[in-house]
């Protein structure tokens, strides 16, 4: 049947609410493992045309309830028009649901061959993988992170990243459909064989997270110590780069860093932009900044906006310092600036785009994405949503970060899904690099995380809250740290040569 019946349509919708609700903050992350069967359901005995409509309706279904914060993002904070917000909503959902369309394209040309189950596993992690680095990339929750909350079964990304998690739970999809429910379109013994090969897999999946959770707790008990303080200011996003409302923002501040001395920190932690104005300048009121780890006798790490002068322009960075009590140990500025956000792509060639989006920024991108340190610890320092892409915190760990900061201002999402889904993929930077984070939110959400995964410490979002905890800092490289995305740059890889042996095959 080469018709698409409402019922096709139905279903495809169905695997992709179910999709979105395995992510946070509904958290079903069970469904994540039946969420595509529907889908496939409505693959049967379809085109290649029909598919790909399908796989695509799925892709909509999906992203449009789970990016919806970008209207908020958009109208609310950076001034677009309502009906230009819903188009670059819907513009960017097509662009997403493009790849579930080519998944469902490519593995209803081979769901009648050989091990068929384990080539769609392979080519879902490949279109992740390219959505992950096109156009400057977009890996915004990815499959792998709906199970950020299973420790035991994240631990397998410290070797494959979070990609070996999407590839299991793709391939589980497929061989419960291929098993309950399309059994006439497999050959038996093939069948077999990969029921048996992914019992294996997940038994061995398995048995390496629980040691692992076990190895990183008794490492994590071991390490030398660090006594750490995150301040959520809560600062509205509104007032927050009013001048007026600067030095009550540095009061804020400084008063709940100080108020948490008796903790005796090593490092307090303020989050992004979190002084809103010139830092370097040296004003009145960035003197005030270093009372702080004066009173404290701590080091402070913070963001700032920074300016560098070249010749007769000025570029603008979006920067992280930290500072002793009189001088700046070091700084870090950010390396992945957010498109339309940050900076305008293309602005030279797309002039109006400027003017539709007003409150974009004129940001340039940092030249030396490294830890930044004190004498006795290095700082692997993502910004905002450098969380999302794991080669910048695979970066800090290869030149020997102790420590992964996250600092972030949130507050642009309004309280959406967004904070909580962010959340979740800085769990998997933890696991991948086998470090700890510490995560500064304007708004929320902060949080403290081990290098196994496990939040030990999370605020409240949109409240003013002070985090203290101390971690156990025990430096190792994990498989993933030392040679990051093997795994899935091998799955794009083995797809490429198999889509041309079957153009060849084709042809013949």
């Amino acid at each position: 049947m080469n018709r698409m019946s409402l019922k096709d349509v139905g279903l495809a919708v169905l695997s992709g609410l179910m999709l979105t609700v395995s992510f946070a903050p509904i958290n079903l992350d069970w469904i994540a493992w039946i969420s595509l069967i529907p889908l496939l359901l409505s693959l049967r005995d379809k085109s290649s045309a029909i598919a790909f409509q399908l796989g695509l309706i799925a892709g909509l279904s999906h992203y449009l309830t789970l990016i919806y914060w970008i209207v908020v993002v958009l109208s609310y904070y950076g001034n677009l028009h309502p009906i230009l917000t819903l188009g670059a909503l819907l513009l960017l959902c097509l662009y997403l649901a493009l790849y579930s369309a080519l998944f469902a394209l490519i593995w209803n040309s081979f769901k009648k061959d050989r091990l068929s189950c384990f080539w769609g596993a392979v080519v879902w992690v490949a279109l992740e993988y390219v959505r992950s680095h096109v156009m400057t990339g977009f890996p915004w929750c990815l499959l792998g992170y709906t199970q950020y909350l299973r420790l035991p079964l994240i631990q397998i990304s410290d070797i494959a990243g979070v990609y070996g998690i999407s590839f299991v739970i793709v391939l589980v999809n497929l061989i419960l459909f291929n098993t309950v429910l399309g059994a006439r379109t497999k050959k038996k013994k093939s069948a077999i064989l990969e029921i048996i090969l992914t019992s294996f897999l997940i038994g061995f999946i398995l048995i390496y997270g629980f040691h692992r959770v076990k190895v990183k707790a008794e490492m994590s008990s071991h390490g030398k110590g660090i006594r750490v303080v995150i301040v959520q200011g809560n600062i509205d996003q509104s007032v927050k780069w009013n001048p007026e409302f600067q030095e009550k923002t540095v009061a804020l501040y400084t008063n709940l860093s100080v108020e948490s001395g008796g903790f005796r920190p090593h490092l307090i932690i303020w989050p992004e932009t979190a002084v809103p104005f010139y830092f370097q300048d040296n004003s009145p009121l960035s003197k005030q900044v270093f009372r702080v780890p004066e009173k404290t006798s701590s080091k402070l790490l913070f963001g700032s906006p920074a300016y560098i002068r070249d010749k007769n322009r000025i570029q603008y960075y979006n920067r992280a310092y930290v500072i002793s009590e009189d001088r700046v140990l070091d700084c870090y500025d950010k390396v992945h600036l957010v498109p339309f956000g940050e900076y305008v792509p293309l602005k030279r060639y797309l002039p109006f785009v400027r003017q539709l989006v007003p409150a974009a920024g004129d940001f340039s991108p940092g030249q030396n994405p490294k830890p930044i340190g004190t004498p006795d610890l290095q700082i692997g320092v993502i910004i905002c949503f450098e969380a999302i892409f794991p080669d910048i915190s695979r970066n800090h760990a290869t030149h020997g970060a102790q420590l992964l900061v996250n600092l972030t201002n949130d507050a642009w999402f309004g309280r959406t899904s967004a904070p909580y889904q962010h959340l979740s993929m800085a769990v998997l930077r933890c696991v991948e690099n086998g470090l700890p984070m510490a995560r500064a939110a304007n708004t929320g959400i902060s949080a403290i995380i081990l290098a196994s995964g496990e939040i030990v410490s999370e605020s409240e979002l949109f409240a003013t809250e002070v985090l203290q905890k101390e971690l156990n800092l025990n430096q190792t490289k994990t498989f993933y740290s030392q040679f990051g995305n093997v795994f899935a740059i091998l799955l794009c890889a083995i797809t490429i040569l198999r889509l041309f042996w079957r153009l060849g095959k084709k042809r013949r």
